[in-house]
């Protein structure tokens, strides 16, 4: 089975051509991040009108370079949500009018479940059950995968996103958007002292995260600095801020895993592209003897390829979409 995944949940235009749930043929993406730069993080508008001009030009390309035209394929796996409303219309509209006039079937996909299961996509793979940690700009969840198309919520974020924690943090600093890729450049620069800023564990049973108070944290420390007389060390800062949103994310997945009894995790989202995040949960995982596995960045980051293997095992449990179903901006897996 050929399917081509579409992916517009946000600022990024992505497309995908795989077979079944193994080989990937293509994919193509066109980031908006030049657009959004100037004003320092996505706006909705904007990425929505790009997404217009760009999704015919990129599942084009995709369909080119696998070297197949629409008439091999048979599925279309889309993003359906969560995501900016917008955005997830233009690549959820265009796949529902390929279908509408081809009679090629098409699949909804949840973002999350992309993103959980975007491993399968590398040659080396887990099996299940596994504890999946999610951290992005718009979400940090922790799930229970116990199948293709199982999952169960276990943590999520109670305020701030760990990413979007980054980007917020970034921009306190002045820092370029996107942010999070700038805080992890100059964390990695710094070879001095931390400053021990807080970590929100809350209660002793809950999985949740909260970055609200960190962030507030190191806003109070600038401020402070400045108000000394004093100049913010960013690479400090930014190593000091890393790593207490590292320490969070890393126990709290392990701590799942302990909980619920499973030997293996799995980490996904865009904040799984940090390397510090990748070299702390392989380590604290190997510790414990846990197994780690954690997709190369360009599947860690949204992407259509994700998309199009989740649509292909949905599709195969509960066949197409209705052809009036609509997009939503929270996820159905919490």
């Amino acid at each position: 089975m050929l399917i081509l995944g579409i992916e517009s949940s946000c600022d990024d235009t992505a497309a995908a051509i795989l077979e079944d749930d193994r080989t990937l043929h293509a994919s193509v993406l066109s980031s908006q991040d030049g657009i959004h730069r100037p004003f320092g993080g996505v706006v909705p508008e904007l990425a929505s009108r790009k997404h217009l001009e760009s999704v015919y030009p990129v599942v084009a390309e995709a369909l080119q370079r696998a070297e197949i035209t629409l008439d091999d394929i048979d599925l279309i796996a889309v993003t359906q949500g969560p995501g900016l409303i917008g955005s997830l219309l233009v690549g959820f509209s265009f796949a529902k009018a390929i279908s509408a006039v081809t009679g090629i079937p098409f699949r909804g996909v949840d973002h999350m479940a992309g993103h959980i299961l975007s491993v399968f996509l590398e040659e080396e793979r887990p099996t299940f059950p596994y504890i999946a940690l999610i951290a992005s700009g718009g979400t940090t969840s922790l799930y229970l995968a116990e199948g293709h198309t199982t999952f169960s919520p276990l943590g999520r974020t109670r305020d701030d996103a760990a990413g979007e924690a980054f980007d917020k943090v970034a921009k306190l600093l002045d820092l370029p958007y996107p942010g999070g890729p700038q805080v992890a450049r100059r964390a990695a620069g710094w070879d001095g002292d931390l400053i021990r800023f807080p970590r929100a564990w809350l209660d002793e049973q809950s999985l949740d995260f909260s970055f609200s108070g960190l962030k507030t944290a190191v806003l109070n420390h600038c401020r402070q600095q400045s108000q000394a007389g004093s100049q913010v060390a960013v690479g400090q800062v930014c190593a000091s801020f890393q790593e207490a949103v590292v320490d969070v994310l890393v126990e709290k997945t392990l701590r799942a895993a302990r909980r619920h009894g499973i030997d293996t995790v799995v980490l996904g989202g865009g904040v799984s592209a940090n390397e510090r995040l990748r070299q702390v949960l392989a380590a604290r995982a190997g510790e414990h003897g846990v197994k780690c596995y954690v997709p190369r960045p360009a599947f860690s980051t949204d992407n259509a390829a994700m998309i199009a293997l989740a649509g292909y095992h949905r599709f195969n449990e509960s066949g197409p979409s209705p052809i009036d179903s609509d997009v939503y901006s929270r996820s159905s897996l919490g």
